[in-house]
């Protein structure tokens, strides 16, 4: 326990001398923060507000594969170049965005119209709808309030507090993992047995690495080829905490999204014999 202790000290002060060095010191978010996401590529050369996306509301109704695998969001914020037009097609937050979806019985409101500026100047509704996504300004009251909506859900200590693994064990959350005429149809994969990966330093307890937990958020596609090229139990691939906090590996969904480093007993999690 005392080695744990102090290999999460060295981690800390790690991840504080990366963000010196970078010039930017980062505040822990407020819980319901976590994981926001703001979108800018098109919205100030438009005279609009940049778009607030919480990730909270979307994880626990669908899986992350759903979202950045069938309908193609890139894994960091502004890589994925999404137009009003694009929405009003059908595509990104157009696929469910459309307000002809439901989801528990209730109708998903629609995102952006065609040719959204245009609409907006002319129809006071239109820009009211608008402002429910390009909201930096903006204060919008989501449907549901964070505190309320999880006050039931297993916590944790870091991230927004939220254990999102036990909540969807437990069957708190159910998650939508396919759409039809968005995702293909294939057969289910079978998941791996668990993985021992060994840490680069000395007396560190092993980590545990759960396919089958990550099966459930994420599928195969998410992580494999892209994060990890290599699926065979062979190949050694070494994973410095570097390179994890620069948002490499697990890094790109630990630390924005899903559970922080910080928590490090929860990776390395087999003691140590």
């Amino acid at each position: 326990m005392k080695k744990l202790l102090v290999f999460c000290v060295a981690v800390l002060l790690a991840a504080g001398t990366a963000l010196a060095q970078g010039g930017v010191k980062k505040k822990r978010p407020p819980p319901q923060d976590y994981g926001k996401v703001v979108i800018n590529n098109h919205s100030a050369n438009l005279n609009l507000a940049p778009v607030v996306f919480n990730h909270w509301p979307h994880r626990s109704k669908y899986t992350c594969r759903l979202c950045h695998v069938d309908i193609g969001f890139a894994m960091k914020a502004n890589e994925t170049s999404i137009t009003a037009d694009d929405n009003a097609s059908g595509n990104y937050c157009g696929t469910c965005h459309n307000g002809q979806m439901m989801f528990a019985g209730e109708r998903i409101f629609a995102a952006c119209p065609a040719k959204a500026t245009e609409a907006a100047a002319k129809d006071p509704t239109v820009a009211q709808r608008c402002s429910r996504c390009h909201a930096t300004s903006v204060e919008v009251k989501l449907k549901n309030d964070f505190a309320e909506f999880t006050a039931k859900f297993p916590k944790q200590r870091f991230g927004n507090g939220i254990d999102w693994i036990a909540t969807e064990a437990a069957g708190l959350v159910t998650l939508i993992d396919r759409l039809d005429g968005v995702s293909s149809k294939t057969k289910p994969f079978v998941n791996p047995v668990d993985a021992i990966i060994s840490p680069h330093a000395y007396g560190m307890p092993d980590i545990l690495f759960s396919h089958d937990k990550h099966g459930v958020w994420n599928g195969c596609e998410l992580c494999h080829p892209d994060l990890f090229p290599s699926v065979k139990k062979e190949a050694k691939q070494a994973y410095s905490m570097n390179e994890i906090f620069d948002g490499k590996y697990c890094g790109a969904c630990h630390g924005k999204v899903s559970f922080p480093m910080m928590d490090c007993e929860r990776c390395h999690s087999k003691p140590v014999m």
